[in-house]
């Protein structure tokens, strides 16, 4: 195993439903990481259309811009990353050939030809989008083997714990976030569209707006957690401007298995930042420890059904603060 390994995290920003400009802007990031000597280039969710207007389409709409994952953009990116000798990975609304659902997918394309596709666990962008099943991890030509979580798939500390014990070293983390309506009382806000309209005049204002309570800030209190916790480095990309009615704040960042900011940009414009990651930390860091000390016959109750389990959709935008029911009583079976 190659125990540097060079990475790069995109941030850009789409047009809407515009997959010709779109791809062209993968393209151009994805070539100009294979030129710096990146092995993984990872682009944001749903890259290829933009995102937060799809909640807008009929589901006809979105079949008509849904490609299957064999389709003609996830297959140019295949052949680019084999021509490139690099993996790229680009988001997608995928649509399954086989009994035509609709999936919020991220593909990874290595420099072998495979192509591995992730659809997202907890889908909540539109009703005829359905979620995911199962967990992503695979080997890459470099020894590392890489797993896929797509935006809020990575806010459940399950979710990364299962990608951890499923054996990856590096997650792929693709997302559109910052800068959203949460419900939470001390969490994120909308950032003023007039800050991005005027970013070239007053670049100032909206890099610390990007830096502030609704970017920057908001990702530092769970993201360095995600990788120290389980022993992971992090790749994360993050669209950038307008998205529909709001504004994404890049943030682009790649961390190490410590939780460590190996490289970061809270520019607001389209960009790249690359870093090499250490692999050689993994084994001995703090996460990867806890892991080996876990006690499983303890975690029934992570299986244990509470009650106020919700679809993704109404558990995102639910304005009704959090309740459980009580756990079991010590000693007691979480599954009685």
């Amino acid at each position: 195993m190659d125990q540097l390994l060079r990475c790069a995290s995109v941030q850009f920003e789409p047009r809407p439903d515009d997959k010709v400009y779109n791809l062209a802007r993968v393209e151009h990031f994805v070539r100009e990481a294979a030129a710096d000597g990146v092995r993984l280039v990872v682009l944001p969710e749903m890259c290829l259309l933009g995102y937060w207007h799809l909640r807008r389409h009929t589901p006809d709409r979105l079949r008509e811009l849904a490609e299957p994952s064999t389709g003609p953009s996830v297959t140019h990116v295949r052949r680019l990353a084999m021509e490139l000798g690099i993996a790229a990975g680009l988001g997608f609304l995928e649509i399954d050939e086989t009994d035509g659902r609709l999936y919020n997918s991220y593909a990874v394309c290595l420099p072998d030809g495979r192509v591995h596709c992730h659809r997202k666990l907890h889908a909540f962008e539109h009703e005829a989008i359905s979620s995911g099943d199962h967990y992503t991890v695979f080997d890459t030509p470099w020894g590392a083997r890489v797993g896929i979580l797509i935006c809020w798939d990575n806010n459940l500390v399950e979710n990364v714990r299962a990608t951890a014990l499923l054996g990856a070293s590096i997650l792929v983390a693709p997302h559109q976030t910052g800068g959203t309506a949460s419900r939470s009382p001390h969490a994120m806000r909308p950032i003023p569209m007039p800050l991005w309209e005027a970013r070239h005049r007053d670049p100032a204002a909206i890099e610390a707006a990007f830096r502030g309570e609704s970017g920057r800030a908001w990702l530092m209190r769970w993201l360095p957690a995600r990788a120290h916790d389980n022993g992971l480095a992090l790749i994360f990309s993050n669209g950038v401007g307008r998205d529909d009615d709001e504004v994404r704040t890049g943030n682009a960042m790649i961390l190490d298995p410590y939780g460590r900011i190996l490289t970061e940009t809270c520019a607001a414009e389209d960009t790249m930042v690359t870093a090499d990651i250490d692999l050689s930390l993994i084994p001995m860091s703090t996460g990867r420890r806890w892991l080996k000390g876990r006690r499983p016959a303890l975690y029934d109750i992570l299986t244990h059904h509470f009650g106020d389990e919700r679809d993704p959709r109404t558990a995102r935008f639910s304005t009704e603060p959090a309740t459980l029911e009580s756990p079991p009583a010590q000693g007691e079976s979480a599954s009685t």
